[in-house]
């Protein structure tokens, strides 16, 4: 019977020290997440606050406390490298940037400590070198370019000139305005390029495609472009020009239209990434995750401007209509 017992006892304590060692024992009961934004315009605001809430969310199912801190670079290369460095010497347990500059910097600086890097909002993630690397993954937000343009088509089909707008310092746009050039070629349309990389200089490109008269003007997502776009939309809409761009976040600041993905989902999908990275680890996690688009926004204070009937859109996508927000 000594025996017996004794075994008994040897089995329990082995198996209190089984479960006092195991990974579920140290599972964390809390997560600090540091969300770095390129700079602060409606588009990343709207990531970042559906980060936010996706985390409360999945806090509240799971029964742990989620952290999250939002820090803005305001679009200056030192800046994010400053917080990057931050957030990586206060150990958070995952980093989400989002936008191209702040996920380069920020897998750049973490490359020693490897410190989970789960990217929103990346529209050509390979070729801002963001694939291949065992400690980063993300969302992105690639754009279907040649729908745009075909968009623009539906509404004027004898347009003569595409005006394209864009920021020679955002890796988001050269894919996109490479392929709407490529489009254009095919389609026999003329286009005329305008760049800025500082609002003054948008605006002073904006007012050259006002100048130069062309029929519509096409914009990716590009943040230079959308941080300015509550002061250059008005004058488009005054020269009776459509300006159609790569993310719903413009058309509220007054652009005319967009087909893209939604960032609110964006945003969700990002957070449960990252969740999943530091709760199960990054080896089963893809290179990247696109998104689908497939929805149309288009503004009816700008329609209405334009003299603009935005059922010509209908049929081609999930249509969705807004009003002129400064947020």
């Amino acid at each position: 019977m000594k025996k017996i017992t004794s075994l008994l006892l040897s089995l329990l304590l082995m198996l209190s020290l089984t479960a006092a060692f195991s990974p579920a024992a140290f599972a964390a009961e809390s997560y600090k997440v540091a969300i770095v934004k390129q700079l602060d315009h409606a588009s990343l605001d709207e990531i970042a606050a559906a980060i936010e809430e996706e985390c409360a969310v999945i806090a509240k199912r799971d029964g742990v406390s989620i952290k999250c801190d939002i820090f803005s670079g305001q679009n200056d290369q030192t800046m994010l490298q400053q917080i990057a460095a931050q957030v990586v010497a206060d150990e958070y347990d995952v980093i989400i940037p989002i936008a191209t500059r702040a996920a380069q910097i920020v897998a750049v600086v973490d490359e020693e400590s490897k410190i989970p890097v789960v990217y929103a909002a990346i529209s050509d993630p390979e070729a801002a070198e963001l694939t291949d690397i065992d400690y980063v993954t993300g969302t992105s937000d690639m754009l279907n370019t040649e729908f745009i343009i075909d968009m623009m088509l539906a509404q004027n089909p004898d347009i003569k000139t595409v005006g394209l707008l864009y920021s020679l310092s955002e890796a988001n746009s050269r894919k996109p305005i490479a392929e709407a050039k490529a489009y254009l070629d095919e389609k026999g349309i003329k286009y005329i390029e305008a760049t800025g990389n500082t609002n003054d200089e948008v605006m002073a490109a904006a007012g050259s495609l006002v100048s130069d008269k062309v029929d519509a003007i096409f914009t990716p997502t590009d943040n230079v472009i959308m941080a300015a776009e509550l002061a250059i939309a008005p004058s488009f809409a005054e020269a009776g020009i459509p300006h159609y761009t790569g993310a719903d976040s413009f058309v509220r600041n007054g652009a005319f239209a967009t087909c893209g993905v939604n960032y609110t989902e964006l945003g969700a999908k990002t957070a449960d990434l990252a969740y999943q990275a530091v709760t199960e680890g990054m080896a089963e996690l893809e290179d990247y995750y696109k998104m689908e688009g497939g929805i149309i926004t288009v503004n009816t204070e700008t329609a209405e401007a334009l003299d603009i009937d935005t059922a010509i859109f209908a049929n081609m996508g999930t249509l969705v209509e807004v009003e002129t927000t400064e947020d």
